[in-house]
C-alpha cells in the first residue's frame, strides 16, 4: 500500500505565499522519505484539495495523510477539511484518508519564532537585554 502526504494550506492571492508551501513540501519529502508528497490549497489558489487528492491517487496512493499546514484548528481544519475528505470518498471508493493535527503549540515553533525575532532585532540593531 502506497501512502501519500498531502500538505494543505489556506491559499493566497500572493504567489510567494503559495510557493512557500511547495518549498515546505520539498523539505518534507526529503526528510520523511515519502514517495508522494503533494500540495493543495483550501481556496484562492490551485490545485484545490480535491485535485490534490486526485493527484495522489493517480500516483498510486491507496492511503493519504492529509496534513493541514495551519497554525491552529479553526473552522477550516474542524469542518471544511473533513468535508473535503467526504467528497473525495465519493469518488475514490476504498481510499484511506486520515487528517493530521495542525501545527499548534510546540516548543520548536517557539524556537523558530525566537530565531526570527533575533534576525529582526539584529537587522535594526536593537537589543532586548539592555
Amino acid at each position: 500500500m502506497k501512502t501519500a502526504i498531502l500538505l494543505m494550506g489556506h491559499g493566497s492571492r500572493i504567489a510567494e505565499a503559495n510557493a512557500a508551501l511547495n518549498q515546505i513540501a520539498t523539505m518534507v519529502k526529503a526528510r520523511s522519505g515519502a514517495q508522494i508528497v503533494e500540495v493543495a490549497f483550501r481556496e484562492l489558489h490551485q490545485p484545490d484539495i480535491q485535485l490534490g487528492i486526485d493527484s495522489c491517487v493517480a500516483q498510486g496512493a491507496s492511503r493519504i495523510l492529509l496534513y493541514p499546514y495551519f497554525l491552529f484548528a479553526g473552522a477550516h481544519v474542524l469542518h471544511d477539511l473533513p468535508d473535503e475528505m467526504e467528497r473525495a470518498r465519493e469518488r475514490h471508493a476504498g481510499l484511506e484518508m486520515v487528517l493530521g493535527q495542525p501545527l499548534g503549540v510546540h516548543p520548536k515553533l517557539a524556537e523558530v519564532v525566537c530565531e526570527r525575532l533575533e534576525e529582526t532585532l539584529s537587522a535594526v540593531q536593537w537589543n532586548l537585554k539592555g
